[in-house]
């Protein structure tokens, strides 16, 4: 029986958290104004009508509405929000 630890355990044990990205409010849903709608790093999804872009790429609605995915050219989508009088 070893009267020493193991060296291998030394090196293991470590791991980043979860960044938690991806879609959060998917299309069709409603969002009010400062809503995050996608969490991502660098810009697979394109910010089109009231959303902005954050300095850490994520898209947020600037307006009340209802969230639109529209397709782009090489599998990127641009993400809108069609303003809804009922929500405002």
């Amino acid at each position: 029986m070893a009267h020493k630890k193991g060296t291998g355990s030394a090196k293991n044990g470590r791991d980043s958290n979860s960044q938690r990205l991806g879609v959060k409010v998917y299309g069709g849903q409603s969002v009010r104004p400062g809503n995050i709608i996608v969490k991502q790093r660098g810009m697979h999804f394109k910010p089109g009508v009231n959303v902005m872009l954050a300095k850490d790429y994520s898209i947020f609605a600037i307006a009340n509405g209802i969230v639109v995915f529209e397709p782009l050219p090489g599998n990127r989508k641009r993400i809108s929000v069609k303003p809804v009088p009922e929500l405002e």
